[in-house]
């Protein structure tokens, strides 16, 4: 099956631009998840229809039967990336035959696991490698990077720091 920036639908990406730059207040909202354990360190999370998997290696206790949390972070980076790059490169008129995107994070279990507090529990670095197969010139390429970077919403989370609360209500 062929594949193709094409079927992009830049018509509705061009109107809801229009539309939130007629009016900032529509370009506003909220995703939500809810994310329920089910066992052990396996949990499922719904966003909005669909429902994924997660659990721990076993060296941290898990059962290494879904995808590490962690995983999904270098996941979201690398999609959303992918939608950035293909939106660029029909905006453009360029098309590819090919697109991969490695997200690699490194990380130091010392943090994690409170045997050092100056560590991290978190990734310490992220990195990403594009593979693309396309006909565009080396410059249109760099062009497509830079502007799916600037307009990646996981990509800008990852990257700066991004507020979080927390609560805990008792049932």
């Amino acid at each position: 099956m062929a594949r193709s920036c094409t079927t992009l639908d830049l018509s509705a990406f061009d109107t809801t631009r229009s539309a939130v730059a007629e009016d900032p207040t529509v370009g506003r909202g909220t995703f939500s998840t809810v994310t329920s354990w089910e066992d052990g360190a396996r949990a499922r999370t719904v966003a909005r229809s669909f429902s994924i998997e997660t659990d721990e290696p076993a060296p941290l206790g898990g059962t290494d039967e879904a995808v590490d949390p962690m995983e999904l972070l270098l996941a979201s980076v690398g999609t959303c990336l992918t939608i950035g790059w293909v939106t660029q490169a029909a905006k453009r008129g360029i098309d590819f035959r090919d697109l991969r995107i490695d997200v690699t994070g490194d990380y130091d279990l010392r943090g994690y696991l409170a045997l050092d507090d100056d560590v991290r529990p978190g990734f310490t670095s992220l990195r990403y490698t594009v593979q693309v197969d396309s006909d565009a010139s080396p410059a249109q390429l760099e062009e497509i990077r830079q502007a799916a970077e600037r307009t990646s919403p996981m990509f800008d989370n990852a990257k700066n720091a991004t507020p979080i609360t927390g609560e805990v209500n008792r049932v």
